[in-house]
């Protein structure tokens, strides 16, 4: 119990790529490693000594060395890197779901910052920043030659503060800039509504360190507004980039049978295999509360309909494979992420640490994420239209990234490859009635769009199940 404890880790929310990761203190001195390769060693030191004696200007050995560090890690994947002292201390802060920051998930791609998805209620998502965004310059500084820690500070600062990005969107003649005013990022991970009587609706922005007790909340919540128990439910994890693996299976817990498996990982160490099921050790610390003891009892067998996209990342895909491999709930939306490596926090003696791709997650079923994402049982495509009249996607995923980790059963594309679903026929092309400027307005107080298309298709399908189930029961 208290091994698969301690690989509950946190994870970079802020404006880094939201993954699930998990701590790991133990010892790398006993493992077996090759030789060292002494002529490449020589080969570094005599570069260091040249930088040292023949570079323009002086360069300070600390300096050299930490570059040295973040280009060997950064050249491993795109989530792999080095976390210094100041950056190591916000990966643990923003697991409380506060931060100073833009609200921005990135990562990196040929030398730029690539956006995964700007964070609800925030200001860069306020201020129109988009999936697939390439961000080329923050105020006068070319972001090519900075490393992703670098670049993720400068886009930090005081609230109420000024930073300008120059960013290259698809679809757009030339590069153009959005000044953006920093401010400190409060993150609600659960939000609900009653869509209509007997339906509720739940959405997860992020899997935070509460969200599993914020889910029970919301859905006794739900109850108490229908004043009955639901009769469907849409879990709505669009956009939603990941976060603390423990959280998402406590999520999957909520709508899955006791002890159902709803994650394992794969790694060379013997601390990165690991199977979570449904199971408070596999969710929660031996002191806590179990909060799902609180769940509504008819959670377990609502009808449910998952939506998902291409922001759809790490935790949030480990929910939404784990509910469609126990046939639990109907997937719908588009191909997700595919981001289904675990990055373990190594701390380092010296106050600072690494974040260090260890291990693959796969699906109950032994389906491998990497670079692939969930295919939906239905595609919905999302409404969105350029001023041609052709349909655009801004989106960036796992297998777009440079470097990104190789999926071991192969199949990286956004089809149904083999031991994939086969996604059923795009049920958009002749319904769909988008804005014309291509976005889905939200009113005052609203947390889903009553035009949102994918929301209502969902909708739909839940109150067809309902009848269903209805006429089993």
């Amino acid at each position: 119990m208290k091994g698969k404890l301690k690989q509950f880790g946190l994870i970079g929310i802020g404006i880094v790529f939201g993954v699930a990761l998990s701590l790991n203190y133990s010892a790398n001195a006993d493992r077996e490693r090759d030789p060292l390769p002494i002529e490449d060693l020589r080969a570094f030191t005599e570069i260091f000594g040249k930088i040292k004696t023949d570079y323009v200007e002086p360069v300070e050995d600390k300096k050299l060395l930490t570059e040295a560090i973040n280009g060997m890690l950064s050249g491993l994947d795109p989530h792999s890197a080095y976390l210094d002292g100041e950056a190591f201390k916000e990966l643990q802060v923003g697991t409380q779901g506060e931060f100073g920051g833009l609200g921005i998930e990135v990562g990196m791609e040929d030398g730029f910052v690539k956006v995964v998805s700007p964070i609800e209620d925030t200001p860069a998502f306020k201020a129109g920043v988009k999936s697939g965004d390439l961000v080329i310059k923050l105020d006068d500084t070319p972001v090519k030659g900075l490393t992703l820690n670098e670049a993720v500070k400068r886009m930090r600062g005081k609230p109420g503060t000024d930073i300008t990005l120059t960013v290259v969107r698809k679809g757009e003649a030339k590069p153009f800039t959005l000044t953006i005013t920093r401010a400190v990022i409060k993150i609600k991970s659960v939000k609900h509504k009653l869509a209509e009587p007997g339906f509720g609706y739940v959405r997860i922005t992020q899997f935070q360190e509460h969200t599993g007790e914020n889910l029970v909340t919301a859905l006794k919540d739900l109850e108490a507004q229908n004043k009955a128990p639901l009769k469907g439910l849409v879990l709505d994890l669009r956009n939603d980039p990941g976060g603390l693996l423990n959280t998402a299976v406590a999520v999957s817990g909520a709508f899955l049978k006791p002890g159902d498996l709803v994650v394992y990982t794969e790694g060379r160490t013997e601390d990165a295999k690991m199977r979570l099921s449904n199971s408070r050790e596999d969710y929660l610390r031996p002191a806590e509360a179990d909060y799902l003891k609180a769940l509504p009892a008819w959670a377990k067998g609502v009808p449910i309909v998952v939506l998902v996209n291409g922001g759809s990342a790490s935790a949030s895909e480990i929910v939404a494979g784990a509910l469609q491999d126990h046939k639990r709930a109907l997937v719908v939306g588009t191909q997700t992420f595919g981001k289904g490596s675990v990055q373990t926090i190594l701390p380092l003696n010296n106050g600072t640490a690494i974040k260090l791709t260890t291990a693959r997650y796969f699906t109950p079923s032994g389906r491998s994420i990497q670079a692939k994402g969930i295919t939906p049982d239905i595609v919905v495509e999302d409404a969105t239209v350029s001023t041609a009249g052709e349909g655009v996607k801004l989106e960036v995923r796992e297998q777009d990234l440079d470097k990104h980790l190789a999926n071991p059963q192969g199949g990286e594309s956004n089809g149904a490859d083999k031991g994939e679903k086969p996604a059923a026929k795009d049920a958009t092309k002749k319904d769909a009635a988008p804005r014309k400027d291509g976005k889905t307005k939200l009113e005052p107080g609203e947390i889903v769009s009553k035009t949102d298309y994918q929301y209502n298709q969902a909708l739909i399908l839940l109150k067809g199940a309902s009848l269903l189930q209805g006429r089993k029961d």
